[in-house]
């Protein structure tokens, strides 16, 4: 092989993963959009809709669970990731029990440390203005009961308009849907509110965005 013939060869190697890498990028970023849709969920509120006990059957990852858990948190904090779609209520002994949840949708996720103000059995839905904007055929007011959206129970969130609480809408889970709250399934916030007292601390966190 002849000297121009072997830097011809070169530059089409190079040429060559020149276009891998680009092809590989491409095929990254539709991968990435592609669960971002997947992690997103457009839905419009349901009142007055009440599940059937086989809507709440969620899929086995979204059960609530006990699971091995690392943290400098104490046992009895509530730890959320956002973006991993979970609640952790901290355990004893390295270990958490974690329950499946919906949580904000993108421009409406937050993080912070906060902690339970106030604990509600079957709470009134008052949707704030900017909810009624975008969805005008909402009630302005709904008693507490098995259609509300905000389900069986509420944990009010320090001084903030955010709260953990139930739904009416158990498909929501694993999704970011919400205008900030955190949803469970109405029998899974049952569980999580028999256990918290007020006072509980809660830590939000969110994943570093690259």
């Amino acid at each position: 092989m002849n000297g121009k013939t072997s830097r011809l060869t070169n530059q089409a190697l190079r040429g060559l993963a020149v276009f891998v890498a680009m092809l590989s990028v491409a095929f990254f970023a539709t991968g990435l959009a592609e669960a971002k849709k997947q992690k997103e969920l457009t839905i419009q509120d349901q009142p007055g809709y009440v599940p059937t006990a086989e809507e709440e059957m969620l899929p086995p990852q979204f059960r609530p669970q006990p699971v091995f858990f690392r943290t400098n948190e104490a046992p009895g904090t509530i730890v959320i990731h956002t973006d991993e779609r979970f609640l952790y209520l901290v355990q004893d002994g390295g270990r958490a029990i974690r329950y499946g949840i919906g949580v904000g949708r993108d421009g409406f996720q937050w993080q912070g440390l906060v902690k339970i103000s106030r604990k509600t059995e079957w709470p009134d839905w008052r949707p704030p203005p900017e909810m009624i904007q975008r969805q005008p055929y909402l009630p302005r007011f709904m008693a507490g009961g098995p259609g509300n959206p905000m389900g069986a129970r509420a944990l009010y969130l320090g001084d903030t308009v955010y709260r953990i609480h139930g739904t009416n809408q158990p498909r929501t889970i694993g999704y970011a849907v919400s205008s900030g709250c955190f949803r469970l399934v109405n029998r899974d916030v049952i569980d999580l509110y028999n256990r918290v007292p007020v006072g509980t601390k809660v830590v939000i966190l969110q994943s570093a965005k690259l």
